[in-house]
């Protein structure tokens, strides 16, 4: 890879996750100043969305931080960021909705959120160490170092890809349950629908960086392979 082209590599690594992060902020920030017909607050979306489905045994509890929401599926617990857990808005039920998706997904035994989960702990070690492996092995030019962190990242990636199907139908289940429970009215969906498409568009973001690291290894490995 030519000096060039891997500067405009390199950028478009750090373009891609930036303006996916500003993307969610900027459009989380306009919806959550527009109010749902309903006026429920994040915590009793949550909690009426999970009682309508016959979900009694989940949790639901207030977090510190910006945008921390999140389905713990160990703990049975649905975990809403302040401004979400009391706000009234657009972007409050979006949010509330979607985490209560995944509570869905875990009842329901859905095979992706299920592989996600079995494959976490190794991902987490995957990503530690395949740095470490792949430098070790440039530094001493030792191939097999290089690709047993391959390897390694490869479990990372493969848990980034994953996560985008649990994600998206997670957002899908939000949608349903908003609208037949009428939490939203039918004009409101579309503004619903941008918040949850935005917040998509983190985890395409991560994929998409992810894979193509990894391509870049790979390529990098039979590059060595063949000057050996």
């Amino acid at each position: 890879m030519s000096l060039g082209a891997y500067i405009i590599y390199i950028a478009l690594l750090l373009i891609i996750p930036l303006w996916a992060q500003s993307k969610v902020k900027s459009t989380y920030k306009k919806y959550s100043k527009v109010e749902t017909s309903s006026l429920m607050t994040g915590a009793q979306v949550a909690r009426k969305i999970l009682d309508d489905n016959g979900i009694y045994d989940v949790q639901i509890e207030e977090t510190r931080g910006m945008l921390s929401d999140h389905y713990d599926p160990r703990n049975k617990v649905v975990r809403l960021s302040t401004d979400n857990y009391h706000g009234h808005s657009m972007a409050a039920a979006a949010v509330s909705a979607h985490e209560v998706g995944h509570a869905i997904q875990d009842a329901e035994s859905y095979g992706f959120l299920k592989f996600r989960t079995a494959l976490a702990p190794a991902a987490a070690w995957g990503n530690n160490l395949s740095f470490f492996l792949i430098i070790a092995g440039a530094i001493f030019g030792s191939l097999q170092f290089v690709g047993l962190g391959i390897a390694f990242f490869a479990i990372a990636v493969l848990f980034q890809v994953v996560t985008l199907p649990v994600e998206f139908n997670a957002s899908n289940r939000a949608m349903t349950q908003l609208v037949s429970t009428g939490i939203i009215r039918n004009d409101e969906e579309r503004s619903t629908k941008k918040v949850l498409n935005a917040a998509a568009m983190t985890y395409v973001a991560a994929a998409l960086v992810a894979v193509a690291e990894l391509v870049r290894f790979i390529l990098m490995f039979f590059v060595g392979n063949n000057e050996d």
